[in-house]
């Protein structure tokens, strides 16, 4: 096989941790002799030791002039048990292949270097783009401190994601609501506006699916989250934040309430227009190594995140159905021709039951 075939198989098994390593990356490693996969490991939790060494652990041959092939280059710090390049130099495996360097500035390049500088032939930038792509999430926190945020919209043909009343109950296809639920669960957080809590009184947790639950994000300005909602209920796992302007720190009670449920508190300036200020927002929780966010509305959340250009990118299940009046997807963007229209190009298109998924991102 060629060394292109092995790193694919890395990145098919590395997407067995997704969901479960954050926020270190998804990394899967082989070690192959005389075209045959002798060892093999992917990263399945955050506290795992390397997955080179697992891999070399695994082997069922001496790695003794073998190949290892992984999707992301090994870090450079060493653990409390053992350091991961020197094992690999001492393991006496002839060769080294990388699909992409670690974004990490204090391990960018440098297991390369320290490999290389020890003899070994080490083969770096194979399925590039494929490599970045599996651990998008990883790479925007450690270049940017900021979580990786997609905006997933569920629209009606004519852009509609609720009818008058506010209801988008059911719009899309149980399969389109089953991927909602996968998906849910790879990311570290789903987000909503506090409308969309008081209409649609979701749980936003995964249960079509198997799945780890999220954290729940809020964007409650006001701090109105009522003690009946079901994500005020149900906060068994502790995983529910509202973010919240720094003007409500004096409503004492209130905040003792939410405490007593367990519910995580982050107090955030205003912009001038009087909401929370998004991009501040991000940065708070990236600090609490919260690296990817999907936000699921409502359509003024929606409004803010575009017009901010706070999102990676756009998901979008379109059910075929024609509402004519109803919620639109966004709301005024401040355009008023079509020539300043803010542009995206459109990188996947799916049929998920009656519905099609389309991912954008922005030109």
């Amino acid at each position: 096989m060629l060394d292109d075939s092995y790193i694919q198989i890395t990145l098919e098994i590395a997407k067995k941790g997704k969901g479960k390593v954050s926020p270190t990356p998804l990394v899967g490693a082989l070690l192959v002799k005389h075209d045959k996969i002798i060892g093999a490991a992917y990263r399945s939790s955050p506290d795992e030791i390397s997955t080179e060494l697992l891999a070399l652990k695994n082997s069922k041959e001496n790695p003794e002039g073998a190949t290892l092939y992984t999707n992301l280059e090994p870090c450079t710090l060493s653990t409390d048990k053992q350091d991961c390049i020197d094992t690999i130099i001492k393991s006496k495996i002839k060769k080294i292949v990388i699909g992409t360097l670690n974004p990490q500035p204090e391990h960018n390049g440098q297991a390369v270097k320290k490999l290389r500088k020890a003899g070994l032939e080490v083969k770096t930038g194979l399925l590039e783009k494929e490599c970045i792509d599996i651990n998008k999430f990883y790479f925007k926190y450690c270049t940017k401190s900021l979580p990786y945020v997609t905006l997933k919209m569920a629209i009606t043909i004519d852009g509609k994601i609720a009818d008058s009343s506010g209801n988008s109950k059911w719009l899309t296809s149980v399969e389109s609501r089953s991927l909602v639920h996968e998906l849910r669960s790879e990311y570290d957080a789903v987000m909503v506006g506090f409308n969309s809590v008081k209409i649609d009184n979701p749980e936003l947790t995964v249960r079509l699916v198997e799945g780890r639950n999220p954290k729940r994000i809020i964007l409650d300005t006001n701090l109105q989250l009522s003690t009946n909602s079901n994500l005020f209920k149900k906060n068994s796992d502790k995983n529910l934040i509202i973010l919240t302007s720094v003007k409500n720190k004096n409503k004492k009670r209130k905040i003792e309430i939410y405490k007593k449920k367990d519910i995580e508190i982050i107090f955030v300036p205003e912009q001038r227009n009087g909401k929370i200020d998004l991009s501040k927002a991000l940065s708070i929780l990236a600090e609490r190594k919260i690296i990817s966010i999907l936000v699921e509305g409502g359509s003024k959340v929606f409004t803010s995140f575009i017009k901010q250009k706070l999102e990676d990118e756009v998901l979008i299940f379109l059910s075929p159905k024609i509402l004519g009046n109803g919620l639109p997807l966004c709301s005024n963007l401040g355009i008023k021709s079509l020539s300043k229209a803010i542009n995206y190009t459109i990188k996947e298109v799916d049929k998920i039951g009656d519905d099609a998924l389309i991912k954008f991102v922005r030109r």
